[in-house]
């Protein structure tokens, strides 16, 4: 049976294949990653909570609650604690958990850094599965380290964030490798499996700690990781000349399309070129403000909803869920729209770069000032985050590929180094909410929080409609071949559009072309 398992991987086209490996890998690293929120509350006895919310709009969400638990004298009320065999083992202060949830990003930014360099000189396929072999030992340990000392969770937590940088930027290198420019974007599109991971984990993760205790949930991700790994062996290769069971016509129908804008990289990036390159920060203003609306939404979002609505977001899953499942849903449309647009040469690269930024960044920026003058409609301000959320889906077609039009070649490097810097916005957006809201909960005092973040997300996108460009860059070819290309270039930068296929080749080429949506 695994064998005629095993064949039919064999009879799928190998890009087909790929688009499933990126979706799966970005699912694992997210479920190694955001597990232990949820664990955290199965291993640390929780202290009783009020269910009384004072919120601006606490008397108009009536609807949202169930009557039986309303109290005229607005005592406290507790909800019936779920028994977790075995839970509720670890007497860890509030500071201390934070700490072991916060130790997963100490060294992260810093190994997104260098991920793309290492996947670069070395090879994605090797880097991946090293780094996910060895989230999985580190996840399986997890049980252990927290019965000697939260201290040693923590260490944990710190080389699992340590492994999860490597992982992004070694998929845009897989995928400068590997994808068409007329596929790339369901290629990227891909990359948006890791919120459908979180989705899954969160969704999954209390009943099996019901029915098995809270280390089957360090253990079963564990166990599916290391089975992953054992696919992404088999089916992975680093290009389509190094893939074993690649038919010929689409070993050649890839590199035709690919030409020679993307090789293996041996030596360093130029990396004086690439931080005095305009474009390059024009993309980084991008992607910044990208992420910053993201953590945006992840962090003041449900905050808002629950202090100044007065319904608590994160305890409804399917709602909690609907922000992230739009921005899936979206992404795969956006990417299948700029794939057959540019197939048909309906827009150039860069004007699709730009063109989509409306979607990707001024929409949800717009949004989010919609969101401050909903009122107390809950429905209609989660209806707002969520379409927010799934019109930043948009951004397969805009910050999340242009490293990759820039500069194939290090396309690893380039999303690093956007990944580190874009990253602080973790950082920033919580501290700015508290510091408007200190004074209370208010629609006045949540404005300018609001206002703040669209004002981000907008002046990203109008600098990059203004700056940014799609074009290759000279130097994304090697020092000692730059000669013959300037040849090729003539002084005028290349967009990674179309490919050129010979006539002779053309009718193969075309029919072994993949829509890998179907």
């Amino acid at each position: 049976m695994a064998v005629i398992f095993i064949k039919f991987f064999d009879v799928v086209p190998v890009r087909f294949n790929l688009w499933v490996m990126l979706f799966t890998s970005c699912w694992v690293v997210y479920m190694l990653r955001v597990n232990m929120s949820l664990n955290l509350i199965a291993m640390v006895p929780q202290a009783p909570r009020n269910s009384t919310l004072q919120s601006q709009c606490g008397s108009k969400d009536e609807i949202l609650r169930n009557d039986t638990l309303r109290h005229d004298d607005d005592t406290e009320v507790h909800a019936a604690p779920v028994q977790i065999p075995g839970g509720a083992s670890f007497n860890w202060s509030a500071k201390q958990q934070a700490l072991i949830l916060g130790s997963y990003f100490w060294c992260y930014p810093l190994t997104s850094l260098i991920g793309g360099m290492a996947s670069e000189r070395w090879g994605p396929r090797y880097v991946v599965l090293v780094t996910s072999l060895a989230s999985a030992i580190l996840t399986a340990l997890s049980p252990l380290a927290a019965k000697l000392d939260y201290m040693a969770l923590v260490v944990i937590r710190f080389l699992l964030g340590f492994a999860g940088g490597f992982i992004y930027p070694a998929l845009h290198v897989l995928i400068a490798r590997w994808a068409p420019p007329v596929e790339k974007g369901k290629f990227v599109s891909a990359m948006m499996g890791g919120t459908l991971g979180t989705v899954v984990t969160w969704s999954l993760t209390g009943p099996l700690m019901e029915k098995c205790g809270w280390a089957s949930a360090f253990y079963v991700p564990a166990a599916l990781t290391l089975v992953w790994c054992g696919f992404w062996w088999y089916l992975v290769a680093d290009t389509p000349s190094d893939h074993p069971r690649i038919s010929e016509a689409e070993r050649k129908y890839i590199l035709e399309a690919l030409g020679d804008k993307v090789k293996k990289s041996k030596g360093l990036p130029p990396f004086k070129s690439i931080v005095t390159s305009f474009p390059f920060l024009a993309m980084i203003i991008l992607h910044y403000g990208n992420l910053w609306g993201l953590y945006f939404i992840m962090t003041v979002g449900p905050k808002f909803v629950s202090s100044v609505l007065g319904f608590e977001l994160s305890a409804a899953g399917v709602i909690s869920a609907l922000p992230y499942l739009a921005r899936l849903f979206f992404a795969t449309i956006f990417g299948v729209v700029g794939d057959f647009i540019l197939a048909r040469k309906l827009m150039s690269t860069t004007l699709i770069r730009k063109f989509f930024c409306i979607s990707s960044h001024i929409l949800p920026g717009v949004l989010l000032v919609l969101l401050v003058y909903a009122g107390c409609s809950t429905a209609l301000s989660v209806a707002l985050i969520t379409l927010s959320m799934g019109f930043n889906g948009a951004a397969t077609l805009t910050n999340l590929q242009n490293h990759q039009d820039l500069a194939p070649n290090y396309a690893g490097t380039l999303y690093g180094i956007a990944n580190c810097v874009g990253s602080t916005a973790g950082f920033f957006t919580p501290m700015i909410t508290a510091y408007f809201t200190s004074s209370g909960n208010s629609f006045e005092s949540w404005r300018p929080v609001f206002f703040l973040g669209a004002s981000v997300y907008i002046i990203s996108a109008v600098f990059f409609i203004f700056f940014g460009t799609a074009n290759i860059q000279p130097w994304n070819f090697a020092a000692d071949d730059k000669e013959g290309k300037d040849d090729r270039t003539n002084g005028d930068l290349k967009e990674l559009s179309t490919p050129t296929i010979k006539n002779g080749d053309a009718k193969d080429i075309k029919e072994t072309a993949l829509n890998v949506t179907k």
